[in-house]
């Protein structure tokens, strides 16, 4: 299999590895300024569908959750699991990034596997992870807000699917400021 093409093989998967925490803090803390409300929050079963349609084949969705604190969202697991994804609830120390470590393992997991793997996150902490994934053999891609996603994904050569335009995640435009190609630069847009 070609690296880019979307012919799937006989048993392969996409693993797609969310970083809740990173996208939830991006949202609130670079783009709204506030905690996001429920309708400005990625719809998460879209990642997945969108997961599933771009390479042609069965994905499995990893939802990393930080657990330290020695509870779950009961409610946000169930919607998990009722999408289909495998919450991955992680504790540890304090001064432990639980889900960063989680992540990470996982990625070097996944280097023995043959399977796809497409990371949300904009975190740059994972870049030694996804450098012996790109062996020409496997798909790898990055789910993020473009602006807000590592310029560290872009020097590896790793192609970064945006989750409010390619993915089309969110129920509600976010209020994002971006460069606007001259060739898709749409004045009707601004003058709503």
């Amino acid at each position: 299999m070609h690296p880019g093409s979307g012919s799937p093989e006989p048993g392969r998967r996409t693993f797609v590895l969310v970083d809740g925490e990173n996208i939830d803090a991006t949202l609130g803390n670079s783009l709204l300024g506030r905690r996001p409300q429920p309708e400005e929050r990625p719809r998460w079963e879209r990642v997945t569908a969108y997961a599933e349609e771009l390479w042609d084949q069965p994905v499995t969705g990893l939802f990393f959750l930080n657990a330290s604190h020695g509870q779950l969202p009961a409610s946000f697991v169930q919607a998990l699991l009722a999408m289909d994804y495998r919450p991955v609830p992680l504790a540890g120390r304090s001064d432990e990034k639980v889900v960063d470590i989680g992540i990470q393992r996982t990625l070097d997991a996944l280097a023995e596997r043959d399977a796809d793997v497409l990371l949300c996150s904009h975190d740059a902490d994972f870049v030694d992870h996804l450098r012996p994934l790109l062996d020409g053999h496997r798909r790898v891609g990055v789910l993020a807000l473009r602006e807000y996603a590592s310029i560290q994904y872009d020097n590896l050569g790793i192609e970064l699917h945006d989750l409010e335009d390619d993915v089309r995640a969110f129920n509600v435009p976010l209020p994002r400021v971006r460069i606007i190609a001259l060739e898709d630069f749409d004045p009707e847009a601004f003058l709503r």
